[in-house]
C-alpha cells in the first residue's frame, strides 16, 4: 500500500502531532495559572476582552490555510479554559529550593477545584507573602515550617505541640495553621500493618519531621519515645548501650535521600528486640535503612506514603472540607475508606514513575528492542548502559573487555553517575 494510502502511518503521525499537542497545552496551561498569580498580585482582572480580540485577529492572520477557518473557535474555547483555570483559588508549596518537588502534582491528581504553584522564597521575604493575598493558602516545606507557625493567628493542636506548620490557609482575615505530617506517618505505619502501641520506639533526628513523629507517636499510644541525634543525650555514639531494646526505629533524618542512597546511621543488628523501621524518606522510595531492615526480616515502610497522606489531608483543607480533615489521624477514628482509596491511587501512580524498569540479559537476546517498546509504551526515559558506558569513557564495553580486560571494565561499570 502507497503511503499517501498507508492508514495505519496517518493515525501515527497524528498521535504524535496530538502528545505534542498536549505537551504545549500543560505549558500553556502552568503559565496561565503564574499569569493569574501576577494579576491578583497587582490587583488586575484577569478577563481583558480588548486583549483577547486582539489575539484572535492576530492569529487569523499567521495561520495556515487549512488551520484559518477554526482558528478563532479554537483559540475562544483555549481562553475560556485558561480563564477558569487563572480564577481558581489559588495554592501552593512554600520553600526555598523546590526544583524536585511531587506537590503540585499531588494535588491535581487529588482536587482539581483549586490551582497548584511552586513558591520559593528567601526568609526576608516570608512576611509580605503572609500579606499578599496572592495566595488562598499554602503548604510550607523546609526551612519554613517553624517561620510559618510563628506567623499564623491560629493554629491546630498537632502545629501547638511541634511548633511546625505544613498547612496555611488564610480564611476571615486570618493565617490558620495545621501539622498535616502526623497523620502522613500514622497513616505510613498503618498501611504496612506496623503498630507502635506500648512499644518503645527510636526517633533519629530532631528537626520538623521527627516533632510530628513524636506527636504521632504519643497519639497512637507509644510507650517509650527515645531521640537520637549528634548532639542529644542518646547520641550515635551511645545509642546501643542506651537505646539497644528499641522496637522500632524511625528515621527522621535526610541520610539515605538521593543522590547518597548508600549512607547510613546505624548498625540494625546491634539492636536485640527490633520489629521494624520507618523512613520519611521518599527518594529513594527504598533506603539503604529500608534495605537493611528488609534483610533482617522486619517490617518497613517508606516516606512516600507520608508524602501523599500528609497532602491528601491539606486538599481537604484547602477544598473546604475542614471537618473530615479533622477526622484523620484521630486516634477515636478509623481511616475513611475514601480517603485510603484516593491516597493509595496517587501513591501508586507515583511509585509507577519512581521505580525503575531494568532489563538483563545475554547479548542478542533482544533487550535493546524490548527497552525501546517498553519506553514507548510507558513514556520512561530509556537508558541504555552501553550507550552510557561509551559516552562516559570513549571506550564501548566491547573494547574494553577485548583491551584492558574484564576487571578494568567491571571497575568502571560499577562508577557512579555513569
Amino acid at each position: 500500500m502507497s503511503e499517501r494510502l498507508d492508514l495505519n502511518g496517518l493515525r501515527g503521525k497524528l498521535d504524535e502531532i496530538d502528545n505534542s499537542i498536549l505537551d504545549l497545552l500543560e505549558e500553556r496551561m502552568a503559565t496561565c495559572r503564574e499569569i493569574g498569580n501576577v494579576k491578583r498580585e497587582n490587583g488586575m482582572d484577569v478577563y481583558a476582552p480588548a486583549r483577547e480580540e486582539e489575539k484572535f485577529k492576530a492569529l487569523e492572520e499567521i495561520a495556515g490555510f487549512e488551520s484559518r477557518p477554526y482558528v478563532r473557535d479554537l483559540f475562544k474555547t483555549l481562553m475560556d479554559i485558561s480563564k477558569d483555570h487563572q480564577n481558581k483559588p489559588a495554592f501552593g508549596v512554600l520553600g526555598r529550593t523546590l526544583a524536585h518537588t511531587y506537590s503540585p502534582e499531588i494535588h491535581s491528581l487529588f482536587d482539581s477545584s483549586y490551582s497548584y504553584s511552586i513558591i520559593e522564597r528567601e526568609p526576608e521575604e516570608l512576611e509580605t507573602l503572609f500579606k499578599s493575598g496572592v495566595f488562598k493558602g499554602f503548604n510550607v516545606t523546609i526551612p519554613y515550617k517553624k517561620n510559618a507557625c510563628a506567623m499564623c493567628d491560629e493554629l491546630d493542636d498537632a502545629s501547638k505541640t511541634t511548633g511546625s506548620v505544613n498547612t496555611v490557609l488564610f480564611e476571615d482575615g486570618k493565617a490558620k495553621g495545621w501539622n498535616t505530617d502526623y497523620f502522613g506517618f500514622i497513616y505510613m505505619l498503618h498501611r504496612k500493618g506496623i503498630s507502635v502501641s506500648g512499644k518503645k520506639v527510636l526517633v533519629l533526628g530532631t528537626g520538623g519531621a521527627a516533632s510530628a513523629v513524636f506527636y504521632a507517636l504519643k497519639t497512637l499510644g507509644a510507650t517509650e519515645t527515645y531521640a537520637c541525634d549528634l548532639e542529644t543525650e542518646i547520641n550515635y555514639s551511645n545509642v546501643y548501650d542506651k537505646a539497644g531494646d528499641a522496637q522500632v526505629i524511625v528515621n527522621c533524618t535526610p541520610v539515605g535521600m538521593f543522590p547518597k542512597v548508600d549512607n547510613r546511621l546505624l548498625d540494625l543488628t546491634k539492636f536485640s528486640a527490633l520489629e521494624a523501621c520507618a523512613d520519611v524518606v521518599y527518594n529513594p522510595s527504598r533506603t539503604r535503612f529500608l534495605q537493611d531492615a528488609e534483610e533482617l526480616g522486619l517490617k518497613t515502610c517508606g516516606g512516600l506514603a507520608m508524602l501523599v497522606a500528609q497532602a491528601y489531608k491539606s486538599s481537604r483543607i484547602f477544598a473546604g472540607d475542614i471537618e473530615g480533615a479533622s477526622l484523620l489521624g484521630n486516634p477515636d477514628k478509623s481511616i475513611p475508606s475514601e480517603a485510603e482509596e484516593a491516597i493509595e491511587k496517587v501513591i501508586k501512580v507515583l511509585e509507577n514513575r519512581m521505580k525503575n524498569i531494568t532489563i538483563i540479559g545475554m547479548p542478542g537476546s533482544g533487550k535493546s528492542l524490548l527497552a525501546r517498546n517498553i519506553a514507548k509504551v510507558t513514556g520512561r526515559t530509556l537508558v541504555d548502559l552501553d550507550i552510557a558506558f561509551a559516552e562516559k569513557f570513549g571506550q564501548t564495553p566491547a573494547e574494553v573487555l577485548s583491551g584492558p580486560g574484564e576487571d578494568a571494565f567491571r571497575e568502571m561499570e560499577c562508577e557512579r553517575e555513569m
